[in-house]
């Protein structure tokens, strides 16, 4: 995982394509816990929490993450949760930068 963190996000460029599921699967041997889409169009993640407060807590650090990237991922907050979908709009699938945000998202400190 150490490697994808290091790395950091930039623009797609205009007529970027996304990753083939085959790129997605090799990247997510990379990641932890996360789980890749029957279409290979996005990743997900669910965190779990002691209570509210420290679920709220941990969404807005994956923002300021998300923030200072550039990459903004689908987030939702429940009691004790929080879900996390990455998938790149722009080009209506995944590219590098959703497994570069996953494995920042996973250093963030949970309390």
């Amino acid at each position: 995982m150490g490697e994808m963190s290091k790395k950091r996000c930039v623009p797609c460029e205009a007529g970027a394509l996304p990753l083939f599921k085959p790129q997605a699967e090799e990247l997510l041997k990379k990641l932890d816990g996360w789980a890749l889409s029957a279409d290979a169009k996005k990743i997900t993640k669910e965190y779990r929490f002691k209570d509210f407060a420290e679920a709220l807590a941990f969404a807005n650090r994956v923002g300021a993450i998300a923030e200072e990237e550039g990459h903004h991922p689908d987030l939702s907050i429940s009691w004790g949760k929080v879900g996390i979908e990455l998938s790149t709009h722009a080009i209506g699938g995944l590219s590098e930068n959703d497994f570069i945000l996953a494995a920042k998202i996973d250093e963030a400190p949970r309390a």
